[in-house]
């Protein structure tokens, strides 16, 4: 947005705080999203509601908003009859929808924009973006992610989240597309304990974009709670570079029940060890909504 410090400079200045899940917004305002579109079925049917979804982040303290691009891929859609061209639209849309909440958003903070692109195996909607190791090459994943991020890249977001990714190779094909886009990214694995999702070590992962100047951040989401502070450590250390962290409530998802089970254990007062380790962009993934950001917010701008 005009006049909007880029998001670099703010990591630079200090911390940002992040959104919440998008998907647990829109379920809890009535909409069903159990088929394998997810969220990104909205955007075809009721963008609106995801400005709406994106406005209640905004206005509990998240500065970034991350669109509803995570599951939206011309072959998910392909199969619902729907052509590249609508394709190409609804995935610039999501762009348009965070930004229009970012106007309609009472403050004067700076806001930006994140345009998620989620895993290969997210387009699949049977949990297998949280095992990876989908038996395709880096170049077989470069070119399904690379029409999807040129398509995002256009609609001129502020940023890419390259987000839950769950394995080095997949990791490597999206940092291979970034250069000639024109827009920064974020780079996120979904991890447990010290490796990624697909038993990677984590070293390993966060090292393959320590060099890469197009990343502004390398960090961990969509994990457990418990699992941040020692990745967030070890990508700051590893990489250099400003981290983004923003786990799940601590609910466990059941692919087969579609269904979250357990109890939640993301706590407010863990985002201060996060950012002491080096984070810098701190927000929450699935079931974490807009009353805990608002929290996270508190917490982070509270004088020290």
């Amino acid at each position: 947005m005009s006049g909007t410090p880029s998001l670099a400079d703010a990591l630079a200045e200090g911390t940002v705080v992040l959104d919440g899940g998008l998907s647990d917004r829109l379920a809890a305002a009535g909409h069903d999203l159990s088929d394998e579109l997810w969220s990104a079925r909205l955007l075809a049917e009721d963008p609106g509601a995801i400005t709406e979804a994106h406005l209640s982040y905004f206005e509990a303290g998240a500065d970034v908003a991350i669109t509803a691009s995570y599951q939206a891929t011309f072959e998910g859609f392909a199969r619902r009859g729907i052509g590249r061209d609508r394709v190409a639209a609804l995935l610039a849309l999501s762009v348009g929808a965070a930004r229009t909440a970012a106007r309609r958003a009472r403050t004067a903070r700076p806001l930006w924009v994140a345009a998620s692109v989620g895993p290969y195996g997210a387009m699949l909607a049977d949990g297998s973006e949280y095992r990876g190791r989908y038996g395709l090459t880096v170049a077989e994943l470069e070119r399904f992610h690379r029409p999807r991020m040129e398509a995002l890249a256009a609609a001129e977001p502020d940023v890419l989240a390259l987000e839950t990714i769950p394995d080095t190779d997949e990791a490597e094909a999206l940092l291979r597309i970034l250069p000639g886009l024109g827009v920064p990214a974020w780079l996120s694995y979904s991890v447990t304990g010290d490796r990624t999702r697909a038993g990677r070590p984590l070293s390993d992962a966060f090292a393959l974009a320590a060099g890469v100047d197009e990343v502004v951040a390398v960090g961990v989401n969509c994990c457990a709670p418990e699992d941040t502070g020692h990745a967030v450590a070890l990508a700051a250390r590893v990489t250099g570079k400003p981290v983004v962290v923003y786990p799940n409530s601590g609910e466990t998802w059941d692919a087969g029940a579609r269904a979250w089970t357990g109890p939640a254990t993301f706590t407010p007062e863990q985002v201060t060890g996060w950012r002491a380790s080096g984070a810098r962009l701190i927000g929450g993934c699935c079931r974490v909504g807009p009353k805990t950001i608002a929290e996270v917010a508190a917490t982070l701008r509270r004088p020290a």
